[in-house]
């Protein structure tokens, strides 16, 4: 997801008066050899704090994961309830049990850096300046609450804007893909009273194309076994995940990544539509799933998108 919150009016400045206005209080800008005029320099990367929430959202993934993987081998239930859904006891009860969940978490962050480096990489090909990708790390069914980055100057154009904002959906979605064709021929069926199946997930249609695939090439479980009676591996759940991350990014409104592409196509219309995604989503959290009234206050909260240039 790239956060586009920070950003700013143009960042040339005439006049010591407006330097204050103009530039955000990260920004450092130094005397020029002409009075009145100043250069602007972009923030030093913290790259200490990006290693350290990457290393600890590691960990919060691998100990999710290695119960995944516990419960995956011995044919019991995805998540259990004798600890939440984040067992860390159990996890470093014996550090070897890490082990277990680094399948899950590489596959699971793999999809995550993919994401929020197609953002980046873009970014710095039309000259933006944008943050490293900030992991969160928490205590979650899945041990993260995701990544973002942060763009830290305005975009030149929509097109810049409009590629930015795809880029990262396109190199997730790519790595998402490979590793739901690896989960799914590494999972395995159970009988259809085993409470291991993970039915309760739903499948994507990304995925049901891939089972029949897998299917007709002879790999993983028959095609002809049902879905619904699958236990997943982790590294299908990982993938599962990150093809859910991708579509919610995509999301037609406020500043996430289908917000940006849409205000690229239509500034107009993103008020308009991002209003009518969150009015859409209460009753989906009142008969569907109460997370629906998350993104729904996430959406009012960044339903506001900074201007961008029509022109080029």
């Amino acid at each position: 997801m790239a956060d586009s919150s920070p950003f700013n009016e143009p960042q040339e400045i005439i006049g010591p008066e407006s330097a204050e206005e103009v530039v955000p209080a990260d920004f450092e800008f130094l005397p020029a050899s002409f009075p009145g005029v100043f250069i602007v320099r972009p923030p030093r990367r913290k790259y200490w704090l990006h290693l350290l929430l990457f290393l600890v959202t590691m960990l919060t993934t691998t100990i999710v994961g290695a119960r995944l993987q516990n419960q995956f081998l011995t044919g019991q239930p995805m998540f259990i309830e004798d600890e939440g859904f984040f067992s860390w006891r159990w996890a470093l009860a014996d550090p070897r049990r890490l082990l277990l969940g680094l399948p899950f978490s590489a596959a699971l962050l793999g999809i995550l850096m993919t994401h929020e480096m197609g953002h980046f990489l873009y970014a710095l090909r039309y000259r933006v300046y944008a943050s490293l990708p900030f992991f969160l790390p928490a205590p979650s069914p899945i041990g993260t609450f995701g990544a973002f980055i942060q763009i830290k100057s305005r975009f030149p154009s929509r097109t810049a804007l409009f590629d930015i904002g795809i880029a990262g959906p396109i190199a997730g979605f790519l790595v998402a893909v490979p590793l739901t064709f690896v989960g799914l021929a590494m999972s395995h069926s159970v009988p259809i009273a085993s409470d291991a199946a993970q039915s309760e997930l739903g499948h994507p249609l990304i995925f049901q194309l891939v089972y029949w695939l897998l299917g007709m090439m002879g790999f993983g479980p028959s095609s002809h076994v049902p879905m619904s009676m699958l236990a997943l591996h982790p590294i299908a759940i990982a993938a599962w995940i990150g093809i859910l991350a991708t579509a919610l990014n995509l999301m037609p409104g406020g500043q996430l990544d289908g917000g940006h592409m849409l205000f690229a196509l239509n500034a107009r219309w993103h008020h308009k539509i991002t209003r009518l995604a969150i009015f859409a989503l209460i009753p989906m959290a009142y008969f569907i799933w109460s997370g629906w009234m998350v993104w729904a206050l996430g959406l009012w909260l960044m339903r506001r998108h900074p201007p961008v240039p029509e022109w080029p």
